[in-house]
């Protein structure tokens, strides 16, 4: 896979930033690349216990009784815990329904029951080997569907219907727009469940210090979030636990602690005499219960259609596996069912969405958050109405396409918005018109759009940052940021932001370690947030320090503030180079003094955006970002193989600050939705994975990815740090629809779940699902 990112000329500053938009090193680099940085697995502690957790292998049972008395009994175990050690407190994201170890009933293959903390990991798995459980095993529950009727096992005795979560929002009169519709077009749409699959496995090292602190090492994303779920798991205040941060290999949204390894670990730790216990998931634990899955979803979705390609009407009725707790599912299945209205014209709107339990894993974040669902339908049915009214997928795109100042039929506000350039630029550079009419047998195009958050405030009224920034004797800067690096580049923007606004050099700003004890609050890496939310955060703090930088340098260059610019580490009177200090100078000289003080300054932001009321309405981000794919498929008519010819991403993302990482960050989207579009999805027996491993796992590697070229268009965002927006999760969302409109368009059969394999493909064929509609005005993609 190669790209070819280029950032826009012409953006307020572009000319003359000196920082912003350069490929700097990484500041995490070189510890990556030399096997110096610390990952969770590589915390060492002195006197560290190993730790192992006994899984439920029934999908639904009551847990009778637990004898953990032989396992204590075994010599070099230091701690045992079951649920009737445990504070018995349920926990959550949005619903607390799941505690640290099952009390009463396990609801799924992998719940934990109890766990062991030993000299070494030999003989913590030989003590739960000695664990005794006996069960009553109960009807269990696969299907949501099934789950959703009346006489379905329960798996929640507050939840008689086995629905976590029902909305309903309508805006605008759906059964008139509908009506008035020239065109009604409508599909059924079934997404899989997608593993996180990073190549670090969730892990926790914590130790109880002497006056009862708990201090966890965590490969955490959102670690002051998390401090707050552990301390209430655990029965402790949340000034008593202290969360470290870790290197981490890979998050995409699946390590935001919505699983129970650190409470497991804490638990431990509480019990080992002040020994540290070190709790690190397998492979096959990681697919049982680690990180939480993508939400897999059965989306049924009509759109009306003026003849000219105007969408003026949407119905939405989406169905979701939320698996045996909540975790963060119930945001993502409200996303699901409204974000994508954000990206065009929509008017009159109605979404109903059900969350429904089942037994089976847990399921939750995953980058793109609902998005990637939502999108392989709205995709589709786009695609769809497009040709019954004969009109080019590109030209109801447009028709359909938002522009800046939009302010959506849910109360989200766009400022900037490229959407309309996007699409123009990938069919273009493309050669769509012309690829499109000189087409070889079974080769097909397709096209799909995509919006993405910089920021989203769905976990309480808030969704701020707040960040230190401080200048050294020597003229070094330091950034403290509770932010974290989730191996994104997030510290490598905020200390190319922080030489940018002070004029220092980028090789003399550090950034700290997310740390809960030492770092500001911050909210952490989720919704894209980092770049927009952390870097507004830190231009608060940038901007005091260069006012107390000015101040002090007036005094020494007897000179007027105003006349005086940081360029280079130095202060300078303007128009006069040879009359300057360097930034050190200035510092000594403001702290070495009577009444003196160092060049600190704190610095907060929170976005300008509303916590949405019962009816998801108001502004959840402050700034989104746009993008359209464009790709290219031959399908093998014998067999059903689908070859992916090319591919084309074009993304807005506001101002790109470092244009390589910007571009891994959409190659990275890409192919995550190359797996999730064609090869992912995890198997089951009576809730019993089959495939929980990388063997049987189907990963995309770096030979199936197709040649790929990639732009961003010049974009600006006023409110966002040097105009930028958020970009991690913007580029995943398009790839299934935009590859299952060029297979409809190379042989004419439209395969409408997940994920579009060759057998998929073959069958549809030769008659099966899917097959093209050659005669009613309303074309079903349901299988």
């Amino acid at each position: 896979m190669s790209g070819n990112g280029q950032q826009g000329a012409g953006e307020p500053g572009a000319q003359r930033w000196s920082v912003v938009g350069r490929n700097v090193e990484r500041v995490d680099g070189l510890e990556k690349v030399s096997g110096a940085a610390q990952y969770v697995a590589d915390v060492k502690l002195p006197g560290v216990l190993e730790a192992k957790v006994l899984r439920s292998p029934y999908p639904h049972a009551r847990v009778l009784h637990v004898d953990t008395s032989r396992a204590r009994r075994l010599p070099g175990v230091v701690a045992v815990v079951a649920g009737a050690d445990s504070p018995k407190r349920r926990w959550g994201t949005f619903v607390q329904d799941q505690y640290p170890l099952a009390v009463d009933r396990v609801r799924y293959v992998g719940d934990e029951l109890a766990a062991v903390a030993a000299v070494d990991a030999d003989v913590a798995q030989e003590a739960l080997a000695l664990i005794q459980v006996e069960y009553e095993e109960l009807p269990a529950v696969f299907d949501p569907a099934q789950a959703m009727q009346p006489d379905a096992p329960r798996l929640h005795e507050e939840c008689a219907d086995n629905v976590a979560l029902h909305l309903k929002v309508e805006r605008g009169d759906v059964e008139r727009a509908l009506a008035a519709a020239d065109v009604v077009v409508e599909g059924t749409f079934e997404s899989a469940m997608q593993w996180i699959a990073a190549l670090e496995t969730i892990g926790t090292v914590a130790q109880l210090g002497p006056r009862g602190k708990l201090t966890l090492w965590m490969n955490d994303q959102t670690i002051f979030v998390s401090r707050a779920r552990i301390a209430w798991a655990l029965g402790l205040e949340v000034s008593d636990v202290r969360v470290i941060q870790t290197a981490i290999g890979g998050g995409f949204g699946g390590k935001t602690c919505d699983d129970n390894n650190p409470m497991i670990c804490g638990l431990l730790a509480m019990r080992a005499r002040g020994r540290p216990v070190r709790l690190i998931n397998s492979r096959e634990e990681e697919f049982l219960a680690g990180s939480r899955p993508r939400v897999p979803m059965k989306v049924w979705l009509r759109l009306g259609f003026r003849a000219d390609g105007l969408i003026v009407a949407k119905d939405m009725r989406l169905v979701a596996d939320n698996g045996a707790y909540c975790a963060k599912a119930p945001g993502v299945v409200s996303v699901a069912g409204m974000r994508s209205d954000t990206m065009y014209r929509f008017r009159d709107v109605r979404s109903e969405v059900f969350l429904v339990y089942t037994n089976k894993i847990p399921t939750g974040a995953f980058r793109g958050f609902g998005m990637p669902s939502a999108e392989f339908a709205l995709g589709q049915v786009v695609d769809m109405g497009a040709e019954r009214l004969g009109l080019d997928p590109k030209q109801v795109a447009l028709a359909n396409a938002i522009d800046p100042g939009h302010v959506s039929v849910h109360g989200n506000r766009v400022i900037s918005c490229e959407l309309t350039a996007c699409i123009e630029q990938a069919t273009a550079i493309f050669g769509w018109e012309q690829a499109r009419q000189e087409r070889r047998p079974y080769h097909g195009f397709g096209l799909a759009a995509g919006v993405h958050v910089s920021g989203k405030r769905h976990h309480g009224d808030y969704d701020g940052s707040s960040v230190l920034v401080e200048v050294g004797e020597d003229g070094k800067v330091a950034i403290w940021s509770g932010e974290g690096e989730t191996g994104q580049g997030a510290t490598t923007i905020l200390c190319q932001m922080a030489a940018e606004a002070l004029g220092v050099r980028y090789e003399d700003v550090s950034v700290s370690t997310a740390d809960t004890a030492t770092t500001p609050h911050a909210r952490g890496a989720y919704a894209s947030r980092l770049t927009f939310i952390a870097g507004n955060a830190l231009l608060d703090a940038t901007r005091q320090v260069r006012e107390q930088l000015l101040e002090t340098a007036a005094e020494l260059l007897e000179a007027s503030a105003d006349d005086l610019e940081i360029a280079e580490g130095r202060v300078r009177v303007r128009g006069l180079p040879q009359r300057s200090v360097s930034v050190a100078e200035v510092a000594r000289k403001r702290l070495f003094r009577k009444g003196g003080k160092p060049i600190v300054a704190f610095g907060t932001f929170d976005a300008n955006t509303e916590f949405q009321d019962a009816q998801r309405f108001g502004n959840e981000s402050p700034a989104y970002g746009f993008c359209c794919h464009a790709v290219e498929v031959a399908v093998d008519p014998d067999t059903g193989r689908v070859e992916i010819v090319r591919y084309l991403a074009v993304s807005d993302g506001g101002t790109v600050i470092h244009p390589v990482l910007a571009e891994v960050q959409v190659e990275g989207a890409v192919a995550q939705g190359l797996g999730y579009a064609t090869t992912e999805g995890m198997l089951f027996d009576q809730g019993r994975p089959l495939n929980s491993n990388f063997s049987d796992y189907r990963l995309p590697c770096i030979a199936d990815m197709p040649p790929f070229q990639q732009v961003f268009v010049p974009s600006y965002e006023p409110t966002g740090p040097f105009g930028a927006k958020g970009l991690g999760e913007l580029g995943l969302s398009p790839v299934a629809p935009a590859l299952a409109n060029a297979i409809y368009d190379a042989v004419g059969v439209r395969v409408t779940s997940l994920p579009l394999t060759a057998e998929k493909v073959f069958w549809a064929l030769r008659g099966g699902a899917g097959q093209r509609d050659q005669g009613s005005s309303i074309e079903s993609g349901s299988e």
